[in-house]
């Protein structure tokens, strides 16, 4: 069964337009209600199971919280509210509080004209494929509110920042500190304004924090980890040692060193392996996504480190993690996973964990990946039209054919509709920067030609 309304990170769209809008929302969250807590019937008598939700800052998720608060309690879950609370700090609540399962009302990245259901299991980890296949089987049949008496309940959960606060400063050793660090975090006006900047300036680091006035329409708007001039430019103006950003629901990481220099996903990943295994602490390998840049590749083989390429997107490289009974793995885009510290993706301590290996080797980002090239890549987003198959196109194919033939054997092409967006994303990357542009520019070019 191929699924409708899920992609790689949930259901996500623009709001007003279907999926994404109230009377649909609702019933996903009732639908979700009856499936993810089908398997809760040994709770004790007049005891309902709980669902907790929280949200980022679009002005959107007032609207959709409410949908959702509906839908679960017709359902008979009861409901507890956390606010905007990032992304992983919803999984750590969930998990905490030993609920049946925790809804992010979040499109992540996205601008704040779009929105997105997240979900996680009491397990804190996100949903596997054939979990969102029984919810949206469950979306085909009509809603049967439950019995007046039967209804859930909502309360809020005031103090879940401070909960989570702790959380994230208890995966940084308690024999080391920030302190002598001047440290700009960039919030993206999104779900970490509260709660980042107070975790390390509690660690003992000076603090500036930038994008924490979300106004509802803010979120990732010429900020965060999507966009790092910002920080780049913060960080010179206040002579930082480093910055760190975040993006709007606090899942991925991007970081810049005090001469503005970015180390993406991909950099920040081999730091935090290359510290484990020098201290004996990685267990096995690291998965990276197919997108991982082939630099990253062949220098934790210098080092001796497993290395194995999962399907893009968080889910599956935690999948993937699982599998293998690895520990630490991630992608490009900044979300990286260290299972022994959260179960899923987390930014705030994925960059505690790099700042972690910086201040037991006493150096810098800079120094610490010395050894690591990555190689010139290319990533050109195609917008297509719904339902476009480039397998099914002769002249894309012979682009392909083409490129992979000049390249030979010295690069990679990746072609992938996006889970998320309706675009197809071009990827060429090779040791020739020269050759890795034409062939990403000639093979987008020829996509837009096919898709019309």
């Amino acid at each position: 069964m191929t699924r409708k309304y899920f992609g790689t990170d949930g259901v996500r769209g623009k709001v007003g337009e279907a999926p994404i809008t109230p009377d649909f929302v609702m019933r996903l969250g009732y639908a979700a209600g009856k499936v993810l807590t089908a398997s809760e019937k040994g709770l004790p008598k007049g005891e309902h199971p709980s669902v907790l939700i929280g949200k980022d800052t679009r002005i959107s998720g007032y609207m959709l919280e409410s949908a959702l608060q509906a839908g679960l309690s017709a359902a008979g879950v009861d409901v507890l509210l956390t606010g905007p609370m990032p992304t992983p700090a919803v999984a750590y609540l969930t998990r905490a509080l030993r609920s049946q399962a925790g809804i992010v009302i979040s499109a992540s990245h996205n601008p704040f004209e779009d929105n997105g259901i997240k979900f996680f299991s009491a397990a804190g980890t996100k949903l596997p494929d054939q979990t969102e296949r029984a919810i949206e089987k469950a979306l085909e049949a009509p809603m049967q509110t439950m019995p007046s008496a039967q209804l859930g309940k909502a309360r809020r959960l005031n103090d879940a920042a401070g909960r989570y606060i702790e959380f994230c400063k208890s995966t940084f050793p308690t024999e080391l500190d920030l302190r002598g660090l001047r440290i700009v975090v960039d919030c993206a006006h999104g779900a970490t304004y509260h709660v980042a900047p107070p975790v390390f300036h509690e660690l003992g680091a000076e603090v500036i924090a930038i994008g924490n006035q979300p106004d509802g329409l803010n979120i990732n708007h010429e900020c965060g980890a999507t966009y790092l001039q910002a920080l780049q430019d913060a960080v010179k103006q206040h002579r930082a040692d480093l910055g760190i950003a975040l993006d709007g629901d606090g899942d991925r990481l991007m970081m810049v060193d005090g001469s503005g220099e970015v180390f993406d996903g991909d950099r920040l990943l081999y730091v935090i392996a290359k510290y484990r295994h020098q201290h004996g602490l990685l267990k096995g390998g690291v998965v990276g996504t197919l997108m991982t840049n082939l630099g990253v590749e062949h220098a934790l083989e210098k080092l001796k480190i497993p290395f194995a390429r999962a399907r893009v997107g968080d889910r599956y490289v935690l999948e993937m993690l699982d599998e293998r009974g690895w520990q630490v793995g991630g992608e490009g885009s900044g979300h990286i996973l260290c299972l022994d510290r959260h179960s899923t993706g987390d930014g705030i301590v994925s960059a505690l964990q790099v700042l972690h290996a910086l201040r037991v080797a006493r150096t810098t980002l800079s120094e610490f990946t010395k050894e690591l090239t990555l190689y010139p890549q290319v990533l050109i987003n195609v917008p297509v039209r719904k339902g476009f198959d480039f397998r099914a196109s002769p002249q894309v194919q012979v682009s392909l054919a083409e490129a992979e033939k000049e390249l030979d054997g010295a690069g990679r092409v990746l072609l992938r509709a996006s889970g998320t967006e309706p675009v197809l994303r071009v990827m060429v990357e090779g040791k020739s920067g020269q050759k890795v542009q034409h062939w990403a520019e000639t093979i987008a070019d020829t996509v837009r030609q096919a898709a019309g």
